[in-house]
């Protein structure tokens, strides 16, 4: 989904009477991942530089309409090898039929009465597809808000993330945390705390709102011509995790206590402190588990310049802090040659519940 995205027929919508659009943002790890799968803590933000939005409004019968990423009409087998290379086998249907089963599931698990109204769902995004921006889990909380308006549904934020996941994980097999969902939801810059009691107990952990005022300068830079599938690193870390490997166990606790100590830094405006946190991150990540190539190439190159650097996610991008607009001249002039895009980071504004 790379590239802004228009709707393929918008003439129509000038007929609906009600129409509802709802929109999510990319997630960009600050510090702590990956250990938001396996009870640790971890601290992200969504930024509005990009985002995924669906529309939903009333119709006979329900229906998805597809994307163009959903296509499969190619001019050549090298292009489909290019499509499936930048964009992966699947679209975003998947998706937002994952999100609506789920949602009906909440509803009759918990008694809630609909109306037997009808909708269209779209969606369009232009979120980087497959370099660690969390782009498939916004169009999930965005297809789970406008259901939640159709319907009337108040779906707590807590519960709203774990819906969220339940709807990659459960219904399509897709390994992952709960850490993207939870920032999706939140918006902002979230602290959480996913707490093996908690977890266990209440199925959520301590999730508490960060002043976006206290973060150093932050930037972020995506590779154009590089894409993974995060659901494969997330499954070999699994693997190794049920299977009590210890020198993972040691990684997740060395991850989540880098999370406490980087709010700590941002309580006492340490930006030194904060870059150097986030720098061992990734450092304990690569000793954990092979990096790429390419990404490898991409942290070096930042921190060449005297950006700290680390995954946002699972790879394809990263996230780190610079000191001020000259040395981000120097990243952006070192970076692009590598085809990489740097950008400063928009955060987003956090989600008040009513």
């Amino acid at each position: 989904m790379n590239g802004s995205q228009n709707w393929a027929d918008e003439p129509p919508l000038q007929r609906v009477r009600m129409i509802i659009r709802k929109k999510s943002f990319p997630r960009g790890a600050l510090i702590g991942n990956p250990s938001d799968g396996y009870f640790g803590k971890t601290m992200a933000l969504t930024f509005t530089n990009f985002c995924a939005e669906v529309i939903l409004y009333e119709t006979p019968d329900l229906e998805i309409i597809p994307n163009t990423r959903d296509h499969s009409v190619f001019g050549s087998m090298a292009a489909l090898a290019d499509d499936v290379r930048m964009a992966g086998y699947y679209g975003g249907i998947r998706l937002l039929k994952a999100a609506v089963k789920r949602f009906h599931d909440h509803v009759v698990e918990n008694g809630i009465g609909l109306h037997d109204r009808n909708f269209t769902l779209r969606y369009r995004s232009d979120i980087p597809h497959l370099v660690g921006l969390a782009g498939s889990s916004a169009i999930i909380v965005a297809c789970l808000r406008a259901l939640m308006e159709f319907y009337g549904v108040r779906i707590p934020k807590p519960q709203l993330a774990n819906l969220a996941l339940s709807a990659e994980r459960d219904e399509l097999g897709i390994s992952a945390g709960l850490q993207d969902r939870v920032a999706q939801v939140y918006q902002g810059v979230v602290f959480m705390d996913f707490d093996r009691g908690l977890m266990e107990s209440r199925g959520y952990g301590k999730y508490e709102e960060i002043d976006a005022g206290r973060l150093p300068p932050v930037y972020i830079a995506y590779r154009t011509d590089l894409s993974e599938v995060s659901d494969v690193a997330h499954k070999k870390l699994r693997f190794r995790f049920e299977q009590g490997d210890a020198k993972l166990l040691d990684a997740v606790r060395f991850w989540a206590d880098l999370t406490v100590r980087f709010r700590e830094a941002m309580s006492k405006g340490d930006k030194a402190g904060m870059a150097r946190l986030m720098n061992a991150n990734f450092d304990k990540r690569a000793e954990t588990y092979p990096i790429s190539e390419g990404n490898m190439r991409m942290v070096t190159a930042a921190r060449s310049v005297g950006a700290s650097a680390k995954f946002t996610g699972s790879g394809g991008a990263i996230i780190g802090t610079y000191e001020d607009d000259a040395m981000y001249a120097r990243l952006v002039k070192k970076l692009a040659p590598m085809g990489i895009e740097v950008l400063k980071p928009a955060v987003a504004e956090p989600v008040r519940e009513d």
